[in-house]
């Protein structure tokens, strides 16, 4: 089932007593509802995409300093998209309309990166959906259509919660080492060690982030898992698979009929990793990168 909107076109998956409803424009992940309980926040109908909510960050996600970057030797210019701060950001998809294929329970949007201003380029991506019965799992690909080795990354945005809970009270885990340290452009200056407290849990009322972290515990199946847990018990837990070796923390109050949200951002390379090299992979012509995470209750 579809609906029209400033996103574009908007899917509704369905399994069961899970639901799930992802947006054309930026492939949003931008809601997603287990047993009447909401485990991504979701914003108004006749509103753009909030704070980025859900969208899929490529071919880098976060910021480029100056937008421009060092191309093996060759300086490139991005497109500014980030006036504020003078920065290009989250990529080259977020405003895109994805094409669209689903079933009731699986959605597969694909958009092609073409060279462009900064980025010359062709990267076919896709992006599926896939409802279970206590959440989603996510798989993203990334094709280098291009004649030279296309260096490439990608994130994506997901804002998650337990929605009958005050988000006050929800405890925040992120299994992190390190902690990159921002100045005043939130572009990375150095890292730090990752407060111990973050690993053992934390009352997201307690606490405000937009940091980015990496040295990622994993566990025995490859998987590093972040949690959010209510105080009866319930967990959501987000997962990020291999290639996968950062995140991004992001809370607000801002957040459309929320008092406080929390956006958990696996990434596989961090800010203003195309200068840095951080995460960075360059494909070879006809080579595919493919990258898996998701959202379970439980």
């Amino acid at each position: 089932m579809t609906s029209a909107s400033p996103t574009g076109a908007q899917i509704t998956l369905r399994l069961g007593d899970a639901t799930a409803q992802i947006a054309q424009v930026g492939a949003s992940l931008r809601s997603l509802r287990i047993g009447g309980v909401d485990l991504v926040p979701p914003y108004p109908l006749d509103q753009p995409t909030p704070a980025c909510s859900g969208v899929v960050l490529a071919p880098w996600p976060n910021r480029v300093r100056d937008g421009r970057w060092d191309d093996d030797g060759t300086s490139r210019l991005l497109a500014i998209t980030e006036p504020k701060l003078n920065n290009a950001s989250h990529g080259l998809l977020r405003f895109t309309a994805y094409e669209v294929s689903h079933t009731d329970a699986e959605a597969v949007l694909r958009a092609t990166i073409v060279p462009q201003t900064g980025y010359p380029y062709l990267i076919e991506t896709a992006v599926t959906y896939t409802l279970t019965p206590d959440g989603i799992e996510v798989t993203h690909t990334l094709t280098n259509r291009s004649a030279t080795p296309a260096p490439v990354a990608l994130g994506t945005h997901p804002f998650v919660t337990i929605g009958d809970v005050d988000p006050h009270d929800l405890v925040l885990r992120v299994p992190a080492e390190t902690a990159f340290t921002t100045d005043e452009r939130m572009l990375p200056t150095g890292t730090r060690p990752a407060e111990a407290a973050l690993r053992d849990g934390v009352r997201l009322g307690d606490v405000t982030l937009d940091t980015g972290f990496t040295d990622l515990a994993r566990d025995t199946d490859g998987r590093v898992r972040h949690s959010l847990t209510a105080p009866d018990g319930r967990r959501v837990t987000l997962w990020q698979g291999e290639g996968f070796d950062y995140v991004q923390v992001y809370t607000t109050p801002a957040y459309p009929g929320q008092s406080l949200a929390v956006a958990i951002e696996p990434m596989t390379a961090p800010a203003d990793a195309l200068n840095s090299g951080l995460g960075i992979r360059r494909l070879a012509p006809d080579e595919t990168w493919t990258l898996h995470w998701g959202i379970a209750l439980g």
